[in-house]
């Protein structure tokens, strides 16, 4: 399967710079990996029987919930696409029911960037575009928001 931006592309367009949902996304299933990894420890660390049930038991159930959380921001992550090319944004999220956001340059108003302190840290934001007669989009979590605004202000 190909990229969105690829197939859709009108002659004598060009991409100008490619962006998608940043890694944070993960953070809960990073967190729940860890938990299930500190419940598994401790269930090698106690001699109890009735403790090393317990943190087998819930090791195994935090460590489903992990691996449905990683694979959701994996999905989540795949079938997101955020595109600047010569001539318009696309932005693109969803695979079997699909919602996809285009504004060409020209009509494109203003872009505010917002970062919370970790966002700032971490690389990641959310941008929202106002577009004349074209109302206003908001773009949540992306990687690199500064450098996607400076690609769509930078004509």
């Amino acid at each position: 399967m190909g990229r969105y931006i690829d197939d859709i592309l009108q002659p004598g367009e060009k991409v100008l710079y490619s962006t998608n949902a940043h890694w944070i996304f993960y953070l809960g299933a990073i967190a729940a990996w860890i938990v299930a990894a500190v419940l598994l420890a401790l269930s090698r660390a106690t001699v109890t029987e009735g403790i090393v049930l317990l943190c087998l038991s819930g090791s195994g159930v935090v460590a489903l919930a992990a691996l449905y959380w990683t694979f959701t921001a994996w999905f989540h992550r795949w079938t997101t696409e955020t595109d600047v090319t010569n001539l318009r944004v696309v932005h693109k999220t969803g695979f079997i029911k699909r919602r996809t956001f285009e504004m060409s340059l020209d009509k494109i108003e203003s872009i505010d960037v917002n970062q919370s302190i970790l966002g700032r840290i971490l690389n990641y934001g959310d941008v929202t575009i106002l577009g004349v007669g074209e109302g206003r989009e908001t773009i949540k979590t992306i990687a690199s928001p500064l450098a996607f605004r400076n690609f769509i202000t930078a004509r």
